[in-house]
C-alpha cells in the first residue's frame, strides 16, 4: 500500500499548493484535506496521473479529526494551520485556540493511531523573538534571550512544545518541525506582505533590521522532502531553521518595492500599528513591530548539509520576484537606483553587503570590574 498524506491548512494558499503537489509524489496512494473552510484555491492535480483528494470540512479543535484519520488509514500528517491570523474570525483569543488547541486535538488524535509514521509541523523563526540583545545568528540549538511574550509566535513555542512531547510519547513516528523565514512570493497572503504593500513604510527612527525570506516554492519543496522518506546521506527528522541564503535590510526592500519610507519614533510607530489594527487596515502586531525594528537571521546550515536542501532562491531574489508581483510604488526602482549611483559616486564605494548567514554567534561580554 501507498502513503496517505493529512494536510491541514489547505484552505490557505501554502496547503492549497503543497496539496497539490504531493498528489502527484510517487508512492502516495491519497492525500486527505483538513480545515475550517472549503479551500479557495482549488488543489488541483497537476496534467498527468495524480492521487485521489478528498477534503473534509471540520475544526482542529473538535475530535472529529481522529475519525478522519482512522476512516483513511493515514500514516503521514503534515500540519500547516499554525497562523498568524485566522480564517473567518481576526479574534485574537480563536486563533490562539486554533493553533494551540487544534494542535493539542491533531496531536492526540496522531498518537491514539497506531498507523501514523511520520509527522511534519510548519513553525516560524518568530520563536526565536526579536530583541537588541539576540546573537547575530540563530542556529537551532539556540534559545532566545528575550521569549516572545504573546501573539503568533507565542503560539508557535507552545506548538513545538506540545511537539516535543508527542516524540517522546511516540518514538516510532518521524517528527520534522521546520522554522520557516517570512514566506513571499506572488501569492504570499502574510501579515508581513500586508505591511509591504502599504503605499508609504512607517519604519522605527534609527533602525534597519535585517531580514531573511523564503520563496513559496522553496517552502513547497521544503514541505515535500520532509514529507517523504529522506534521501540516501540526508536526515529530515529534527528540527531545521528554512530561509533563503543572505540578508536585506528593511530600507533595501522598501528601495525595490519603490516604497518611501516613514521614519517615526518608536512609540509614534506603536501608535500606528495599533490604529492600523483597530481600522483593519494591516495586521502589524508587537512581536512583527520588534522584527522591523530589531530584525532576525538565522542560521540554515542544518538545513544544506543535514537535511540535503539549498533553497533555489536566496533572500534578495524571493524578495525580488514579490515585489514584481506587486507593481511598481510611488517610487520607482529605477529612478531609487539612479539616485543611489550617484550619491555613492559622490561619497564613495559602498560596503558590500552582508554574506549568507553563517557566522558565530556574539559572545556574551564579561562584566566590568
Amino acid at each position: 500500500m501507498g502513503v496517505v498524506v493529512l494536510v491541514t491548512g489547505v484552505a490557505r494558499h501554502l496547503g492549497a499548493r503543497f496539496a497539490a503537489e504531493v498528489r502527484r509524489r510517487p508512492g502516495v496512494d491519497r492525500v486527505v484535506g483538513v480545515d475550517v473552510l472549503p479551500p479557495g484555491v482549488p488543489v488541483e492535480g497537476p496534467d498527468g496521473p495524480a492521487a485521489p483528494y478528498t477534503f473534509h470540512q471540520l475544526d482542529l479543535r473538535r475530535p472529529a479529526v481522529s475519525r478522519v484519520i482512522a476512516e483513511h488509514r493515514v500514516d503521514t500528517v503534515v500540519h500547516l494551520s499554525v497562523s498568524a491570523t485566522g480564517l473567518g474570525s481576526t479574534n485574537r483569543s480563536a486563533v490562539k485556540e486554533s493553533n494551540v488547541i487544534g494542535t493539542m486535538q491533531l496531536l492526540g488524535a496522531c498518537q491514539k493511531a497506531p498507523g501514523v509514521r511520520r509527522l511534519v509541523v510548519k513553525s516560524t523563526t518568530g520563536v526565536y523573538g526579536s530583541a537588541p540583545r539576540d546573537p547575530a545568528v540563530f542556529t537551532e540549538r539556540l534559545q532566545p534571550k528575550d521569549p516572545p511574550g504573546g501573539g503568533f509566535a507565542k503560539d508557535a513555542a507552545e506548538v513545538e512544545g506540545y511537539v516535543r512531547g508527542f516524540a517522546r510519547r511516540r518514538p516510532d513516528v518521524a517528527v520534522t518541525v521546520l522554522r520557516f523565514a517570512n514566506i513571499v512570493g506572488p501569492h504570499a497572503d502574510t501579515p508581513l506582505s500586508e505591511y509591504f504593500a502599504l503605499p508609504v513604510l512607517p519604519t522605527v527612527l534609527g533602525y534597519d533590521p535585517r531580514l531573511q525570506f523564503v520563496h513559496e516554492d522553496d517552502a513547497v519543496a521544503v514541505l515535500c522532502r520532509a514529507a517523504d522518506e529522506p534521501a540516501p546521506d540526508t536526515v529530515n527528522t529534527g528540527t531545521f531553521n528554512v530561509a533563503g541564503e543572505g540578508v536585506l535590510l528593511l530600507s533595501q526592500c522598501a528601495r525595490r518595492l519603490g516604497r518611501p519610507t516613514l521614519p517615526l519614533l518608536l512609540p509614534a510607530v506603536s501608535w500606528m500599528a495599533v490604529l492600523a489594527r483597530q481600522t483593519r487596515l494591516v495586521d502589524v502586531s508587537p512581536e512583527q513591530l520588534r522584527l522591523l525594528t530589531h530584525g532576525r537571521v538565522v542560521d540554515t546550515t542544518r538545513l544544506r548539509e543535514t537535511f540535503g536542501y539549498r533553497p533555489v532562491f536566496s533572500t534578495p531574489e524571493a524578495f525580488a520576484d514579490f515585489a514584481a508581483a506587486r507593481g511598481p510604488g510611488l517610487l520607482p526602482p529605477e529612478r531609487l537606483a539612479a539616485v543611489a549611483d550617484r550619491l555613492t559616486a559622490l561619497l564613495g564605494p559602498e560596503e558590500p553587503a552582508p554574506a549568507a548567514p553563517n557566522v558565530v554567534p556574539n559572545r556574551p561580554r564579561r562584566p566590568r570590574s
